[in-house]
């Protein structure tokens, strides 16, 4: 908390668009996009190549579609859902890269997928 003593609450948005207004203002991160998930359940997939994504709900699982969409690099911001299973490429899940994070399916904490070389990275974004 960056001040403990005057906390302005957040009643007028919800997390996911106020981590997306924050996130924007990174001139990184200025072509930002909604990711809309495939169904109710939290399941998106990428078939974009080179974009940098928000991810409209927690993810339960995200697909990237590296074959058919030629998907060889992304960036996805999510928050992970409590039934959170994890990312695969075609269908076919994958362990996140060395030098990854533990993901805490809290559906809070924001974190950050990049895809490059066929490898996924997951850090935690913010502090």
């Amino acid at each position: 908390m960056i001040n403990n003593d005057r906390i302005v609450s957040v009643t007028k948005t919800d997390l996911i668009s106020l981590y997306g207004l924050i996130l924007k203002q990174a001139s990184a991160n200025s072509s930002l996009e909604k990711l809309a998930s495939k169904d109710v359940e939290g399941n998106f997939q990428v078939t974009a190549n080179s974009k940098i994504y928000i991810c409209d709900q927690p993810v339960k699982s995200l697909d990237i579609d590296a074959t058919a969409s030629s998907v060889s690099a992304s960036t996805i911001y999510f928050l992970a859902a409590k039934d959170y299973v994890g990312f695969s490429i075609d269908g076919t899940p994958e362990t996140p890269a060395d030098g990854s994070v533990d993901v805490d399916n809290d559906a809070s904490t924001l974190y950050k997928a990049v895809l490059a070389t066929g490898d996924i990275t997951i850090t935690k974004a913010g502090f």
